[in-house]
């Protein structure tokens, strides 16, 4: 499958870890020009440094996508040095822990702000640039096991991950005639570096004791999934919430 994005220009958000550096990787592999975007400036350097030594073409900058307002422009700044964007990839996302009975207004805000307000923004103004361009774009949501399963302790979250799915079926139907496939993934537990503390504890060991196959996945375990999302797979799937969670999700572990 290498190179089967060659001439695509993408634009990911939350790039400076996890699976944002991971698909920004994986797109570079794959031939697309990539503008990594993300709030720690020096690890979005790094990575672009990096794509940009093994021949592919990278740009980073800093984005907050907490603030609205500063999509557009960066996303004008990205095709003005490398091209149209014709993939999104809408990845930033914050975690919202907190039992519903401790979570602080601020906190519920920010969880929604940079999961949901976010994603809609940054998918509206790719989508009013892809259209004005006429290309076939392709826009990624990356949700998570959260939007259709509980998750203890995480209510905002997962309330913030159900407004993604559902989002991505909106705006999917809305654009459905401009060439625009909108398709979110809802990838299970796989350990960053936000979650690693968590998994050797003894919470951690229980809930993976919970897991039908007793095991976190793999950040690769997405790209088969995400290349057909993001490359010419996608032109008759839109719409679509697809779950890649290693069973994870199904009920009756243990």
């Amino acid at each position: 499958m290498d190179q089967i994005l060659t001439g695509r220009v993408a634009f990911l958000t939350g790039a400076s870890g996890g699976l944002g550096e991971h698909f920004a990787r994986l797109l570079s592999r794959n031939g697309a020009a990539v503008a990594i975007t993300a709030r720690r400036v020096d690890k979005i350097e790094a990575l672009a440094a990096e794509l940009n030594a093994a021949g592919g073409r990278a740009i980073a900058f800093a984005l907050d996508v907490a603030d609205a307002h500063a999509i557009a422009p960066a996303l004008d700044r990205a095709a003005a040095e490398l091209g149209t964007i014709d993939i999104l990839v809408n990845n930033a996302g914050v975690g919202g822990e907190g039992m519903a009975l401790d979570l602080t207004i601020e906190e519920f805000d920010t969880t929604f702000n940079v999961n949901v307000r976010a994603t809609y923004f940054a998918a509206r103004e790719a989508a009013a640039r892809m259209i004005a361009a006429k290309v076939e774009g392709r826009i990624i949501n990356i949700a998570s096991i959260a939007s259709h399963t509980v998750l203890p302790g995480l209510s905002a979250y997962c309330g913030s991950k159900a407004a993604v799915a559902m989002l991505t079926k909106s705006l999917a139907r809305e654009w459905a005639r401009k060439g625009i496939a909108v398709n979110a993934l809802c990838p299970g537990y796989i350990e960053t570096g936000i979650n690693d503390f968590w998994w050797p504890t003894e919470g951690g060991q229980k809930q993976l004791k919970g897991f039908p196959r007793r095991r976190l996945m793999d950040a690769e375990d997405l790209d088969a999934a995400f290349l057909m999302l993001a490359g010419p797979a996608a032109r008759a799937i839109t719409g679509s919430v697809f779950t890649v969670d290693d069973g994870q999700s199904l009920p009756g572990g243990g």
